[in-house]
């Protein structure tokens, strides 16, 4: 990005934020262009590319983001404090970071805003640096993969330093890659200078300055630690640079090793200035604040023995060493903060809350404060990729930009061992393709693909933008040696044919444009109409082929291979590169500009599967030429974990309305029997769970396929039905409220809760229901009825469109619902049918759960769902009916919702279900349960097993499937 290219959109900005201010929030892009004109002449800049310039700030321009949400602890001793002193400190560091990201990073005005205000949140939660005594704070901060986490902590660090804390240690994952990342990172946004080559006795004096520096180096912070590959922290270095906490602002930015925190810890007790009673050094008076980046690896103690036969944790326990360093580096400062970072945050909360030694101190468990951080509606995560359908109705389709890899192995099969890549192999496994030292075709479609986007992006003059694609295949450092090596004669190849004009090639390249690229882009363009979006015909990409393919390094990024992305050194020119590697490319580095993924590693844990999937985050003006090759498996796989995690969303938003606590959240997310999310190492104090579905809905998505099941769960519908009939419990007929809608079924109301739990009773749920478990559902209504709640429900007989289905005096037609493959593959198909075994997307129709409110009841529901969307619209359009959530609050305790769904499955495959079973209706149902303050709902326990575990999620103990 060049000088005039910054200056004219700094003005620009500044105009378009007077508008917007005066009442011009609807800006339209003939606005945009004429305030880019007026700006460009002003500047003198009149050379610069409007069209990008226009493109960009629309994108900004039409950002919003939702508010942020806090649990927050009951901490002794803590009070709230910034409001009171925000006008005496002095905002020195925050100030500079924020022109440096208004100025040279582009942000638009309503995402500094919103950081400005998220940061101030949690420092608010924090302990004021200068109060006196001893004090302790632990809290974590919730993101979304590749949202903007590090810009966030940055902030907050800026403004800590400006408070007054003294000494800030930023825990940044365990590879030096990573580390040096996120050095550089703070050193733009914080330090304002590179120290990397200077003589550290030299002070201030010898050093080049950079990012924030080049604005303002009057705020001054102190740091040993460089972005050089051996610039991690070292005793001999800090002490001969003579620094100790106390004086300037001091920032470490370290690995998470062993060897590294125990360096840190002997200098610690080295600058100690006090004793305790015992004799030990400890630091007094200089607040601590730790940032731990990716908070939920390496930090957690996994060691079993913590928790005695009792259930009261050991205070003899040993913790795992990275754990217990982190815990002795906080109870070496009698005043500290503690604040992990994390996108997936599972194995955070399971940690024990009691557990505490003497020698450690306390565990990282968050008691203080959970902030959930919201995502700018341009961010594109899991739901605007694999798709979403939520509990309000709103259906979000995914993105056409997943392509499904079929080719790297002999078969579908997750178990199957043969092939390119298959899903089960061995460190020394040779990749080969039909037994040849070569890639399959969907590999080399994929590096075509990468090839027309760096085209494409010179196309639309990013011509210093970086583009990364991302080769994910195996954590085997061994394979991932011959995939580079295969992957360099491929590209070698594709290089060589195009400097010498190949025509054939040139066709090739030619069809993937016009028959995939051209009609993604007009899909994507549809699915946003509101954003900039530009067509390019074969005409404008061909010219730049050539250019962008000569471009095209590869990296290997792991251990062993020693390369590295360089993205600094090529800030000016942009680099265009194929990352292959497996651990290190799993979390927190960021690729720049990732623009293709070619990603086949399969694990069945959420955390794990979430931090792989590099592919979210920011795609400004090229999102529509993103493509994603995966399994068909994983494709399902991102598709369950997009519901889940919105749904732990709005879990964790509820828990806030209702004055929960980050040990409430804790609890909740144990008891759900889906939420089995992280590895079974990680959930030692979760194997037996306490489950309670208040505020909750269980239907079933999964279904068997079999004469006998069939038949067992069509008994207990004619029997639920029947024997309500005949105790005097009549139906009445539902109506919708046009003549243009079907009529909505059968409702029975007075219904007893014996007779639901009879059904559930008799009902099979399929093996594959993770959600639904018919038996923990009858034992939370005998519980919740112990406690008269729940006694009375409604059963609501739900109508289709298919044919007539008579249960007791009712006739109903039968509900259509589509068969969910993740693709059309015949394979797949199989397997499922060997499994017994078909499943649907979403059984509940959005308006079929509100149908038992009363309009009082409805109103309420209705009136609380749009104030959580203004609170948090995101790009979700405005609701135009009671959410899931708010239906079952507006519901009183007293009363249930279980719904039947006889389905008709189409005609989408055949053999549906075994022979002679065809006239049976397959039956799902849906129970829908009253929401209940977590400190009165019931519980049931259910245990988890290690058969169950590796079944559902891999073998324990590991953050990856066994692939040995």
């Amino acid at each position: 990005m060049n000088q005039d290219y910054k200056d004219v959109r700094a003005a620009a900005q500044v105009q378009l934020a007077r508008k917007i201010k005066n009442g011009g929030a609807g800006l339209r892009t003939e606005d945009i262009q004429e305030v880019v004109q007026r700006a460009s002449i002003y500047m003198g800049c009149t050379e610069v590319d409007q069209g990008s310039l226009v493109a960009d700030l629309e994108s900004s321009f039409q950002t919003t983001i939702g508010a942020a949400r806090a649990l927050v602890g009951r901490d002794e001793g803590y009070e709230p404090w910034l409001p009171k002193k925000k006008a005496e400190i002095n905002w020195a560091f925050w100030s500079r970071y924020e022109s440096y990201l208004l100025q040279e990073q582009g942000w638009p005005q309503v995402s500094l805003d919103k950081l400005d205000e998220v940061s101030d949140q949690v420092l608010g939660l924090l302990t004021d640096p200068t109060r006196n005594g001893s004090w302790d704070r632990r809290g974590m901060v919730v993101g979304h993969v590749q949202s903007g986490k590090t810009a966030n902590y940055v902030g907050l660090i800026s403004k800590a330093a400006d408070a007054g804390y003294k000494l800030i240690v930023v825990l940044a994952g365990f590879h030096k890659s990573l580390r040096t990342q996120t050095q550089i990172r703070l050193e733009e946004g914080f330090l304002g200078y590179d120290r990397n080559g200077a003589n550290l006795g030299a002070g201030l004096s010898n050093i080049t300055r950079i990012g924030v520096g080049l604005l303002d180096g009057a705020p001054k912070a102190d740091s040993i630690t460089t972005r050089a590959d051996d610039g991690d922290f070292k005793r001999n270095v800090a002490n001969s640079f003579a620094i100790s906490p106390g004086g300037n602002p001091l920032l470490f930015v370290i690995k998470k090793n062993a060897s590294v925190l125990e360096n840190l810890l002997g200098w610690v007790r080295w600058a100690a200035n006090a004793k305790d009673e015992q004799g030990q050094p400890y630091v007094k008076g200089v607040p601590l604040l730790v940032i731990d980046d990716e908070a939920d690896q390496g930090s957690i103690d996994t060691k079993e023995g913590a928790v005695r036969e009792d259930g009261e944790y050991d205070p003899e326990h040993n913790p795992t060493i990275l754990n217990q360093r982190i815990r002795k580096l906080l109870h070496l400062f009698d005043q500290s903060a503690y604040v992990g970072y994390t996108a997936t945050p599972f194995a955070n909360i399971f940690i024990h809350e009691q557990a505490r030694t003497d020698e450690f101190g306390e565990d990282l468990f968050p008691r203080s404060f959970i902030v959930s951080l919201p995502a700018p509606s341009n961010y594109v995560g899991p739901a605007q990729v694999f798709g979403l359908e939520t509990e309000a109705g709103a259906v979000l389709p995914g993105l056409p930009i997943v392509r499904l890899v079929k080719d790297h192995a002999k078969s579908l099969d997750l178990r199957e061992k043969l092939g390119w890549m298959p899903p089960v192999h061995k460190s020394h496994h040779v990749p080969q393709f039909n037994g040849l030292d070569e890639i399959p075709p969907s590999l080399g479609e994929a590096i075509r693909a990468f090839i027309l986007v760096c085209a494409a992006r010179l196309a639309r003059g990013q011509d210093t933008a970086h583009n990364s694609m991302l080769v994910h295949v195996t954590r085997f450092t061994a394979a991932q040696n011959r995939v580079a090596e295969q992957i360099r004669g491929e590209l070698h190849d594709l290089q060589r044919r195009i400097k010498f004009s190949d025509p054939e090639l040139a066709e090739e390249l030619q069809e993937l444009w016009e028959s995939d690229f051209e009609p993604t882009t007009a899909k994507v363009a549809a699915q946003y109409p509101d954003r900039p979006w530009t067509h390019e015909g074969w005409e404008q990409i061909a010219p730049r082929v050539k250019e962008a393919a000569l471009s095209i390094k590869v990296r290997e990024i792991n251990g062993q291979a020693g390369e590295v992305l360089d993205y600094v050194k090529h800030e000016g020119t942009g680099l265009n590169v194929i990352a292959i590697g497996g651990d290190k490319l799993s979390r927190g580095l960021t690729l720049e500009g990732l623009s293709v993924s070619y990603f086949l590693r399969a694990s069945r844990m959420y955390d794990t599967l979430m931090q792989m999937g590099r592919w979210f985050g920011y795609r400004p003006g090229y999102l529509d030429l993103c493509r994603l090759y995966t399994t068909p498996d994983l494709t399902d796989w991102y598709s369950h974990i997009a519901g889940a995690s919105e749904e732990l969303r709005e879990d964790f938003n509820r828990m806030v309305a209702s004055g929960g606590t980050p040990r409430d959240f804790g609890h909740r997310v144990k008891s759900h029997p889906a939420m089995l999310v992280t590895s079974q190492v990680k959930m030692r104090h979760g194997t037996t769970i306490n489950v309670s579905f208040a505020g909750d809905i269980s239907e079933t998505i999964n279904f068997w396929r079999s004469r006998g099941k069939l038949e067992r769960n069509w008994n207990a519908v004619q029997q639920l039905v029947a024997g309500l009939e005949q105790t005097g419990i009549q139906p009445a007929r539902v109506t919708d409220d046009t003549d243009t809608q079907p009529a909505g079924g059968w409702m029975y109301t007075g219904v007893p809760h014996t007779g639901v739990i009879d059904f559930l009773t008799g009902y099979q749920e399929h093996a594959a229901s993770k959600k639904v478990k018919t038996k923990l559902l009858a034992d939370y209504i005998r519980k919740e009825a112990e406690s008269e709640r729940l006694l009375e429900w409604t059963l609501l007989v739900a109508s289709g469109s298919g044919s007539a289905q008579t249960i007791a005096s009712i006739s109903v037609p039968r509900v259509a619902r589509s068969w969910f493959l993740t693709g059309d593959d015949l394979a797949e198909q199989e397997i499922l049918k060997q499994q017994n075994h078909f499943r649907i997307r979403r059984l509940v129709s959005p308006t079929d759960e509100s149908r038992d409110l009363t309009s009082e009841e409805y109103k309420r529901a209705f009136e609380a769902t749009l104030t959580d969307w203004s609170d948090d619209p995101g790009d979700r359009k405005k609701p135009s009916r009671p959410s899931g959530p708010q239906i079952r609050r507006a519901r009183p305790a007293t009363r249930g919702l279980l719904i039947l769904y006889l389905l008709d499955p189409g005609d989408t495959l055949e053999d549906k279900v075994e022979p002679d079973a065809g006239h049976l209706p397959i039956v799902g149902f849906a129970a829908s349960f009253p929401y209940v303050h977590p400190d009165k709902a019931s519980k049931v326990a259910y245990v988890v097993n290690n058969v169950y575990y590796r079944q559902e999620f891999g073998r324990p103990g590991y953050d990856d499937e066994d692939q040995e």
